[in-house]
């Protein structure tokens, strides 16, 4: 059995170097002239679209969800496996959407730690001034966008797991009574995907927001 400080000094490996990989990923692609502002612009752009999609999916599962409680008898296995099918399906989209998130962080961070250091390459204190004014700005606008993805994410776990209880409750319960007794669940799930459609909605515009201030037609 490894002792628990070695599998920790491992997991602080590991991170090192994932972190390593992505600024090396941004490096390169900065090489062959994918400037970082770009960067930041298109993994904003995919964590938008991955949380539409997500948003799309958790409301279709929520369909499904809400059906169930109007199923009888043979029907009940066959809705099992779709439910199970749609909890498959949120849990992908929650993944990508967190992976996309990070993936936004590692360019942000990159490319406000390079404008940073370049405000002291200015000989011109105007020109320092206002590049030092638009990066306080722009930080304050990816801030602000950054939580907005960050609370949307946070509401996807709780809707997960109200979906995770439901299929397993109905793996052991396939019958008529068992199903009916979900009923007040469901509407407690109910409020809880619209509590992140609404989170996910406001996250999106924000990203509409950010990506159109980057793109200059903010």
């Amino acid at each position: 059995m490894r002792h628990p400080l070695s599998l920790c000094i491992a997991c602080l490996a590991l991170s090192a170097g994932l972190a390593a990989c992505a600024s090396t990923g941004i490096a390169i692609n900065e090489a062959f002239g994918y400037a970082k502002r770009e960067q930041l612009v298109d993994r904003v752009q995919d964590a938008k679209a991955g949380q539409e999609a997500a948003r799309e999916q958790f409301a279709d599962a929520l369909e499904e969800f809400m059906a169930l409680t109007g199923a009888r008898g043979g029907d009940l296995e066959r809705i099992y496996r779709r439910l199970d099918n749609q909890l498959d399906r949120c849990e992908s989209r929650a993944s990508t959407v967190r992976s996309r998130i990070d993936s936004v962080e590692s360019v942000a961070s990159a490319l406000f730690r390079e404008w940073e250091r370049e405000l002291d390459q200015y000989e011109s204190q105007s020109l320092r001034a206002a590049s030092e004014a638009q990066l306080i700005d722009t930080r304050a606008q990816y801030q602000s966008l950054l939580a907005a993805m960050q609370r949307a994410e946070g509401t996807m776990e709780p809707v997960l797991q109200a979906f995770r209880d439901q299929v397993l409750f109905l793996k052991h319960n396939l019958n008529a009574r068992a199903v009916a007794s979900l009923q007040n669940e469901v509407i407690a799930i109910e409020g809880e995907v619209q509590n992140l459609i609404a989170e996910m909605n406001a996250s999106i515009a924000e990203a509409t927001a950010f990506i159109d201030s980057m793109s200059g037609r903010g």
